[in-house]
């Protein structure tokens, strides 16, 4: 098992096409919408965005808010605005979250708002671009900020193939752009944590070795939460290196082959499945 190369690699060619057609479908829009994750915010931002929407108005959503540890959530969010980019935290599973989006969006586009209501323009529709990496739930936001299903979604990096545009009402429309990844990363650390949230395709990872390194992390800030999430005497995990946890959780599970032994990469996808669906509790891997 080779613990410090992430070895991960995709299609930058697929990457450049759609990073084209997004700078081709800016001057269509009043803002552009930026999804990242709240367990990993800054593995999570595109650095080539900026670039890209140069001087667009922008707003961060911080999205699956629910999965990540909430004093985080707030530092992150306090963290953003301080720096001067409105942003908004975000969870599909609270109803009062789009409300708080649109609201922020009136104050962003403010300036505009008025400008058209001077002019006597009363219904026209700000055009919002929502972009992000794959998985980080774009489609998701729309089809809780439309109520309904409009959007298609699963949990698997690269579902939205193509530009589509939803009204979601109080004069909104939205622009679903497909995740976009960029040619390097700048770190394993940060290959990983896309790993870890599932914006990676699995197939192109060693599922061991990822587990491992997620194992590593968490242990740092979280032990005592792992160790409730799978009975583990915290006394004991404490000395434990990330092989060993993950051989302590194998064995309490009871996830062992045929001959006696752990079954390593059974016990690694029942451990990286638990932290992507939120059972494994509100873990955030980029803390302030």
């Amino acid at each position: 098992m080779d613990k410090n190369k992430a070895n991960i690699n995709w299609f930058p060619g697929h990457m450049a096409k759609t990073e084209k057609e997004l700078k081709e479908n800016l001057k269509k829009v009043d803002l552009v919408a930026e999804v990242i994750d709240a367990r990993i915010p800054i593995s999570s931002q595109n650095p080539d965005i900026s670039s890209i929407i140069g001087s667009k108005p922008r707003i961060i959503i911080i999205n699956k808010s629910d999965l990540a540890d909430k004093n985080q959530n707030e530092k992150w969010l306090s963290c953003f605005e301080s720096s001067g980019i409105p942003a908004v935290l975000f969870s599909v599973k609270n109803s009062g979250d789009a409300a708080n989006f649109k609201k922020k969006v009136n104050i962003v586009m403010k300036e505009k708002l008025e400008k058209w209501k001077s002019k006597g323009i009363l219904n026209q529709s700000l055009r919002i671009m929502i972009v992000g990496i794959p998985n980080v739930g774009k489609s998701s936001i729309i089809n809780r900020l439309a109520k309904n299903s409009k959007a298609k979604v699963e949990n698997r990096p690269g579902v939205t193939k193509r530009i589509n545009w939803f009204s979601v009402g109080n004069n909104i429309e939205i622009l679903d752009t497909p995740g976009v990844l960029w040619p390097k990363f700048e770190s394993d650390e940060m290959a990983y944590n896309l790993a870890f949230t599932g914006a990676i395709k699995d197939q192109i990872l060693d599922t061991e070795n990822l587990a491992f390194e997620f194992i590593k992390r968490v242990k740092k800030n979280y032990l005592g939460i792992l160790c409730t999430k799978f009975g583990l005497d915290e006394n004991l995990a404490k000395d434990y290196d990330a092989l060993e946890l993950i051989n302590y959780i194998g064995k309490k599970r009871g996830m062992i082959k045929s001959g006696g032994g752990v079954d390593f990469l059974r016990t690694s996808n029942m451990i990286l499945e638990n932290y992507r669906n939120g059972k494994l509790g509100n873990l955030t891997l980029e803390n302030l």
